[in-house]
């Protein structure tokens, strides 16, 4: 499975944007799927995941309210949408697959992941 992000760039503090994980080869639709991110001098963090079927969703108490992961399974693709975004929200964002069932924070568990896509919040 290869992931490719996009949909990232600069914006200012209260806009939106909406990241792109596209995967290509064997269908996604039988992994779980989460974004994560790393920021500036930080370790990457677990931003929210979607289940397979896409009925369930697990968000991190930073994003919850402003950020929604949803998932097409005809494009085979994974979105972010972020609301209300802050200067605390600059980071490189990752997509990532995991193969095993339910949910997991930890980076290590994950099999498949993504170049990343900057977003960059001005203040």
């Amino acid at each position: 499975v290869q992931l490719v992000e996009s949909g990232g760039g600069l914006v200012q503090s209260g806009g939106s944007l909406r990241l792109s994980c596209a995967a290509s080869g064997p269908t996604i639709s039988t992994y779980n799927m989460a974004w994560f991110r790393q920021g500036p001098g930080k370790e990457r963090e677990f931003v929210t995941a979607i289940s397979r079927s896409g009925g369930n969703t697990y968000y991190a108490d930073s994003v919850k309210g402003r950020f929604t992961i949803s998932r097409t399974f005809a494009l085979n693709t994974v979105y972010l949408q972020m609301t209300s975004l802050k200067p605390e929200d600059t980071a490189i964002y990752y997509c990532a697959a995991k193969y095993s069932s339910g949910w997991s924070l930890s980076t290590g568990d994950y099999d498949y992941w993504g170049q990343g896509t900057q977003v960059t919040v001005s203040s």
